[in-house]
């Protein structure tokens, strides 16, 4: 797994687990014109973060620095989601007759062979 998806922003790191980029910024207010340097995360609109004095919208003026940083995972999400997985392939298992599960392991061995085969026919030329 070496990446994410684009929407959710983070990357995958073998070390880290799931990482996330961070930015300090400077913002400006567009109505009382006062500058806060903050950090926030990298997909946050650069119009919009209210400002602390008057709690009007604010736009980024400058990116300061640009950082990785863990997330950390809910274990009890995790957890959930192993349970749900080991209960699955037994429970599918039970619930296809003999002939269906015949059938997905014949077009699984024609996918298999048909490659081994285009492959080395690509090799014999």
């Amino acid at each position: 797994m070496a990446r994410l998806s684009r929407w959710y922003g983070g990357h995958y790191n073998r070390d880290m687990g799931v990482t996330t980029t961070v930015l300090r910024v400077r913002r400006r207010c567009l109505v009382c014109e006062g500058e806060t340097e903050l950090e926030e995360d990298a997909d946050t609109f650069a119009i919009g973060a209210p400002c602390p004095d008057c709690h009007a919208p604010t736009e980024r003026i400058d990116i300061l620095e640009r950082r990785r940083v863990a997330t950390n995972r809910n274990p009890h999400a995790a957890a959930l989601g192993r349970l749900g997985g080991l209960k699955g392939g037994p429970a599918r298992a039970t619930a296809l007759s003999a002939d269906r599960r015949r059938d997905i392991a014949l077009k699984a061995a024609r996918a298999r062979w048909g490659q081994r085969r285009s492959s080395k026919s690509k090799k014999d030329r």
